[in-house]
């Protein structure tokens, strides 16, 4: 049939009168291509293949509301050790840094000054009960001289000897009186640590003169445990209050209350305390309650620690009790004009959006659904690139992981 018509369109062009051979020539070739190609056969195109996207069902799970905070930590006991007495520094034979007993010697003052003034205190605490003897002597002499002769000494010498004696005794209490407390002086020459704990730096070295109550020779702390001061603001503030109240309640200690803590370079909070101070007041000016953790500090093997005061800590505080969610993969969440959702396969396989509420979100990298799903749901949580809402779909069931997982169970990147 093609070829008919090219040969009728090559005839036509040369049956002409009125124009030249040549243009005859050149519109009948193009005719004839006109002709051919109408009869060239339209290409197939092939439909779309069907996606194949990866589905979980949400999670369910026991979750817990969390709040986070900053904070410090702090030891529970700070002493700044300052001499009794004043003398100067003979002995320090602890070694800067060292974790410490209470009553372990610090420092060791020039006692012989202290020594001297024990030994005179107790000298005269001799002589004055050697007086006192002889004044109730004396006493004891003219009382029975009175008894056997009413006349021989009168009342006025009577009351001369009882005095005499009374004196005598209340100087062998004053001389009692000094020697305690040359004695304490004495002591005092030997500095020791009132608490267990790590002992700070020498502020002074030997032979230096230190003032009684007034220069600080070193500072300990101690360390086990440690506490972390963190200031919640008072929405969270009300709802840990809620918390606590139904902690008694459920005739929980109140000592009970959990907190968690991390420090500056650790991933989830690995350190467990309990709460156990809540300021009295509210800060007018910040609107903030601080609330103090304290954590437990143990040595290694090396006798070392890790928590000191003064660092900087993250603090997790919960402040619901745990409740029942569904969650699903961080991955598996789109945004849209700020509103979240999810894409989900119908038992058509059939593609549909559902916007959803979600909660915070969990350390293995799940995130809380509130509102908008069902236990039941097929989420896509691979593939979204591929979807749009009513399109059909081929699905492969996986369970659901975080994205802080390092593999899915299909062996794929998380």
């Amino acid at each position: 049939m093609i070829e008919r018509r090219c040969v009728l369109g090559l005839a036509f062009c040369m049956g002409g009168s009125f124009l030249t051979r040549q243009a005859w020539v050149v519109l009948g070739s193009l005719m004839v291509l006109a002709f051919c190609g109408c009869d060239r056969e339209k290409p197939k195109v092939e439909p779309p293949a069907t996606p194949t996207v990866s589905v979980s069902r949400p999670l369910v799970r026991e979750v817990v509301e969390y709040e986070y905070f900053t904070g410090r930590t702090a030891a529970p006991f700070t002493v700044e050790i300052r001499p009794r007495v004043t003398g100067y520094l003979k002995e320090m034979p602890f070694k800067e840094g060292d974790e410490i007993k209470k009553g372990d010697l610090l420092f060791r003052l020039d006692e012989e000054p202290y020594a001297s003034q024990l030994k005179k205190a107790q000298s005269d605490l001799e002589l004055n009960k050697a007086r006192l003897k002889l004044a109730q002597a004396d006493n004891e002499r003219a009382k029975g001289i009175a008894r056997a002769n009413a006349g021989a000494i009168s009342k006025q010498d009577l009351d001369k000897y009882q005095a005499a004696e009374e004196e005598a005794d209340a100087a062998v209490k004053a001389s009692i009186a000094n020697v305690n407390v040359y004695q304490v002086n004495l002591d005092f020459t030997k500095v020791e640590s009132p608490i267990d704990g790590q002992v700070g730096r020498y502020n002074y070295t030997l032979g230096n003169l230190v003032n009684a109550d007034m220069t600080n020779l070193t500072t300990v702390v101690s360390q086990d445990p440690m506490y972390a001061y963190f200031d919640v603001d008072e929405q969270t503030l009300l709802k840990v209050g809620r918390r606590l109240l139904e902690q008694q309640e459920e005739a929980k200690p109140a000592g009970s209350f959990p907190v968690m803590m991390a420090l500056g370079d650790e991933d989830g909070f690995p350190h467990v305390g309990q709460v156990n101070f809540v300021n009295n007041m509210v800060s007018s000016s910040t609107g903030t309650l601080t609330l103090r953790g304290s954590f437990s500090n143990p040595a290694n093997a090396s006798g070392k620690r890790l928590l000191r005061p003064g660092m900087f800590v993250k603090v997790q505080l919960p402040v619901r009790k745990p409740s029942s969610k569904l969650l699903v993969s961080e991955r598996a969440l789109g945004t849209d004009q700020g509103r979240k959702f999810v894409m989900v396969v119908d038992d058509q396989n059939t593609v549909k959006s559902v916007p959803v509420t979600t909660g915070p979100l969990q350390d293995d990298g799940l995130r809380v659904v509130e509102e908008g799903l069902k236990e039941s749901d097929r989420v896509i949580v691979s593939g979204l690139q591929f979807v749009r809402p009513k399109a059909v779909v081929k699905v492969e069931e996986v369970p659901m992981v975080g994205s802080k997982q390092s593999k899915d169970p299909s062996g794929s990147a998380g």
